[in-house]
């Protein structure tokens, strides 16, 4: 048994968004990893997907997450004591169009946060520089992870 402090738990920035570590991912395999996320006011997490799921409890704020049904995509609102399940390999998306940062408790596997680990952003902003994208999007291939053009993203409403 581990008792997390969380004041001293890793904190990086994956081209926008924050990410703490409660759980770390050091093993990189599909054992259980927590983390809290936030997405600034303003701030999104465009298009993509993976095989691993995610749960997702927000904390704090708002924000919506896009869904895709065979009726299409759709954006639901979600805000404080919501809980949000993606599926492995289901596209999703999130954007926070509020005033105040959105935090959720994630639930992934490590995998996921070693990938969120090697894409970390010192003092990213977004839009993320020329050479953070291409990093990201070069290790996104390598992991296997689906991530949507800019036209697939501003189909559903989010401009990159």
């Amino acid at each position: 048994m581990t008792l997390v402090n969380l004041a001293a738990a890793e904190t990086i920035s994956v081209l926008g968004p924050t990410i703490q570590f409660i759980t770390p991912p050091d093993l990189g395999g599909d054992g259980p990893c927590v983390m809290r996320g936030s997405i600034p006011a303003g701030g999104m997490v465009p298009l993509h997907s993976h095989r691993d799921p995610e749960t997702f409890y927000v904390l704090s704020g708002r924000a919506e997450v896009l869904e895709y049904s065979d009726d299409g995509f759709a954006w639901l609102p979600v805000g404080t004591g919501d809980l949000v399940h993606v599926p492995g390999s289901a596209k999703h998306a999130f954007r926070n169009g509020g005033s105040e940062p959105a935090v959720m408790l994630i639930t992934s596997t490590e995998r996921i946060g070693a990938f969120f680990r090697e894409i970390a952003t010192p003092g990213a902003s977004w839009p993320p520089a020329p050479a953070a994208l291409q990093r990201f999007l070069a290790t996104s291939e390598r992991y296997g992870y689906w991530n949507a053009t800019p036209a697939e993203n501003a189909e559903v409403g989010l401009a990159l």
